[in-house]
């Protein structure tokens, strides 16, 4: 084997190491890529899932507010019905 063709045997060879070096270069790109946007797609589902679920704290006051609710509500209706008692006694009291 002479001098040319060992020479075009390595502009051979490093033409084949150009093209992997090059198509495995625009695989690791393709995979950046898709990492960016699944990663653009979790970050706006986690923005979602904060937005969705920011007021979940106020659910504890919201509780006590109606436990407080309720008691009042049942003093109401405790007063209402003694109050409808004691009219029905004037009522009957006036003939």
């Amino acid at each position: 084997m002479g001098v040319i063709e060992m020479w075009w045997l390595s502009l051979a060879v490093a033409a084949v190491v150009v093209v992997v070096v090059a198509v495995l270069l625009g695989l690791i790109i393709a995979a950046a890529k898709s990492i960016d946007v699944h990663a653009a797609e979790i970050w706006t589902a986690g923005k979602q899932i904060a937005g969705n679920t920011v007021a979940i704290w106020m659910l504890e006051k919201t509780n006590e507010s109606l436990g407080e609710i309720t008691v009042c509500a049942r003093s109401i209706e405790q007063t209402a019905g003694s109050m409808n008692e004691t009219l029905r006694a004037v009522a009957e009291a006036r003939g």
